[in-house]
């Protein structure tokens, strides 16, 4: 019997091994098959070259539990080892200390895969103690066993194994017992381990007993992988329906993929792949971490934002490259020039892809245009470079469901919606019921409107914008029809200053009460056939306001309250009825107030005129007593003269069924006014 210390000279490096090489203990099973599958792929490629001339065999790795010994045993028939190689690969961990350790590897953690032994070591994580039993493949050879009980002491001596390979024996720690529960290994192998290219069987297959009424072993393995997966098998040879299943292989409770792309390249790195398009509309973080990065086909990571774009982390499907840089644990990524080069590159195949789709089949690629908008909006937003190519297959949608590239749209609408400025104006709707009456004001009008209705369509206008030239995007109810697209022939309002002011206030004093909601009331001419009343929103407010749910730093966009403009068409008839039967009602009550009115702002004006000759310290306190009285005065008049206004818009009908019109085209009606609303309009029925 041999015995002796791992080559360390500190009894700190067990630690070490758990808490800094890695940092999810799950991953030792992954370690320990992955070193099975290399020693069974060895003696492969021995075999291959004929420096093993017997007989492969049955080289399926065997996963076992023993519950009752709390053990996993992990069994191969791969090269298997002399004492002499245990030595070398796994007694010298070649540190001089764990100081030395740490300084060494702290900011290239990729070197340590490299270094034999490590890998194994990670079983220390949940066994207490490890047991190797080996046999090498070479004549000759004699079985050892090797045991550690997780200090550098160690033990080797003779063993008897009758075959080829090797058994790792780990018993399992008091504080990892949920590894000795079938589901739970059940469950690991399944993630880690299910693609790798050595057979990986875990117990038997079941079947039913009608006997004894339950689930039974059969005699047949139950081989946890498939050694062959799709993406390492030539595209030529696969048929749709082969990618379709190997995606409910990956994803059993997903709807099926819009289209794939199998990445295979081999300069200058290694990389292969399928890139599945799922059908996405919204809930971005939901649809995160489905692509699965695989290291010849030994499972990783599914937080790939180091090698893959964040736009492309909307993508479901497989990565698998022997090329990228791992930490020793195998589940981060590291940032350099080789990963830049993958994600530049894997940007291009799916650019190259998504463009031949909309050349090959445009109607089809129409289709799943909703599908895809989110995915597209996401990456022209977050990476320039995706931008240049997707302006060639990006679509505009407008509400009659016709798709544009940006080019075919500015063809269609710069002839007639350039404003007075030479600006090319893209109106817009979010919702095609709740604002259809702006849309079609917007038609009758000869406008086109695109319809956008995404969830990333409000930071990519902003996009847009920089990207097109001379260029804005206006929301169809963001103004009165005739101030969308401002030309040069504005109508004027052919009221006085006077009835303007009396007109704005008997609708404002009317207005409902709503939280974080100001409005806004203004008389505009807009023509006897267009709506005696409507209600806007200032373009710019609301977006910055929808941008504050995308970006931090503008949460006080989102504190402000919405202002909403009711606009007055004082051209209609039922406008004018009001504003005639104010001038006809209240003409006795109002004459005598604004005539005082008129009185004390002309003094006003003249106490101003007089003062601004002289300089601020020259003013007496007569003369400023006088211009407080003569304000106060006019203050006083304007208050009468609201309450006056006030009075008669309460008790007056069409008023209140003017607004509540306003507001139930905007869905601001409800509840008690929504009923009172209902009531009012049989009445007036009647």
């Amino acid at each position: 019997m041999q015995k002796g210390n791992i080559g360390v000279t500190t009894e700190n490096i067990f630690p070490v091994i758990k808490k800094f090489l890695y940092s999810d203990h799950e991953i030792f099973l992954r370690e320990m098959v992955s070193n099975a599958v290399d020693a069974t792929q060895k003696l492969k490629t021995l075999a291959q070259q004929g420096e093993f001339k017997g007989e492969l065999g049955d080289v399926t790795v065997r996963v076992a539990l023993d519950k009752d010994k709390g053990t996993i045993t992990i069994s191969d028939r791969g090269i298997g080892m002399t004492e002499e190689e245990i030595d070398k690969y796994i007694n010298q961990i070649a540190f001089s200390g764990v100081n030395d350790f740490l300084e060494k590897y702290k900011d290239n953690a990729n070197n340590i895969i490299g270094h034999f032994g490590l890998g194994f070591y990670s079983s220390f994580m949940v066994a207490k103690k490890v047991e190797i039993i080996t046999k090498s493949y070479k004549d000759g050879a004699k079985a050892v066993k090797w045991s550690c009980d997780g200090s550098p002491a160690y033990e080797i001596d003779e063993a008897e194994k009758a075959d080829r390979g090797s058994d790792i024996i780990l018993y399992v720690d008091d504080d990892c017992k949920e590894f000795l529960e079938k589901e739970k290994i059940q469950q690991l192998l399944n993630k880690y381990c299910k693609f790798m290219a050595v057979p990986v069987a875990f117990g038997k297959k079941q079947e039913w007993s009608s006997e004894k009424k339950e689930m039974v072993d059969t005699d047949k393995d139950n081989v946890i992988n498939d050694v062959e997966p799709l993406w390492t098998k030539a595209p030529s040879t696969l048929k749709d329906e082969d990618y379709n299943s190997f995606y409910r292989t990956l994803y059993p409770m997903s709807d099926e993929p819009m289209f794939w792309i199998h990445l295979n390249v081999d300069y200058p790195f290694n990389l292969t792949g399928i890139l599945y398009f799922p059908r996405i509309k919204s809930n971005l973080d939901l649809q995160r971490n489905k692509i699965q990065l695989y290291c010849n086909q030994v499972f990783v990571t599914d937080q790939v934002e180091g090698i893959v774009p964040e736009f492309l982390t909307l993508l479901h499907g497989v990565i698998d490259s022997p090329d990228i840089p791992l930490n020793v644990s195998r589940s981060y990524l590291q940032s350099d020039r080789e990963v830049k080069k993958i994600s530049t590159y894997i940007t291009k195949k799916v650019s190259d892809r998504l463009l031949s789709i909309f050349k090959e089949d445009r109607k089809a690629y129409e289709e799943k245009w909703d599908d895809l908008k989110l995915f597209i909006n996401y990456g022209m937003l977050s990476e320039e470079s995706f931008y240049d190519k997707a302006k060639e297959f990006a679509l505009l949608k407008d509400v009659e469901g016709k798709h544009f590239t940006f080019d075919e749209y500015k063809t269609l609408i710069e002839a007639n919606q350039k404003d007075k400025d030479d600006q090319l104006i893209y109106l817009y709707a979010t919702d095609k019921e709740e604002q259809y009456s702006y849309i079609q004001a917007a038609k009758d009008k000869g406008y086109s409107v695109l319809l956008l209705d995404g969830q990333l369509d409000v930071p990519a206008i902003q996009m847009l914008e920089q990207k097109f030239e001379k260029s804005r995007f206006t929301r169809v109810d963001s103004d009165i029809i005739d101030r969308l697209i401002v030309k040069d022939d504005q109508p004027k309002s052919n009221l006085s200053d006077n009835d303007s002011a009396n007109l704005s206030q008997v609708f404002k004093s009317q207005m409902p009460k709503m939280e974080k909601t100001e409005f806004m009331v203004e008389v505009q001419s807009l023509g006897e056939a267009q709506r005696p009343v409507v209600i806007t929103q200032n373009e710019w407010m609301r977006r910055m306001k929808d941008m504050s749910r995308f970006q931090q730093g503008m949460n006080f966009y989102a504190q402000m309250p919405d202002t909403l403009n009711l606009v007055l068409n004082s051209d209609h008839r039922l406008v004018k009825d009001v504003l005639s039967t104010i001038n006809s009602e209240l003409s006795t009550e109002l004459q005598p107030i604004e005539s005082e009115l008129k009185g004390q702002e002309a003094r006003l004006a003249a106490i101003r005129q007089q003062q601004e000759k002289k300089k601020p310290e020259e003013l007496t306190q007569d003369d400023k007593d006088m211009k407080s009285e003569c304000e106060k005065a006019i203050e006083e008049q304007k208050q009468k003269k609201n309450s006056v206004l006030n009075g008669f818009a309460a008790k007056n009908d069409i008023i209140h069924q003017l607004i509540d019109l306003a507001l139930l085209q905007n869905g601001m009606l409800k509840g008690e006014a929504l009923d009172k609303f209902l009531k009012r309009s049989v009445d007036l029925i009647k």
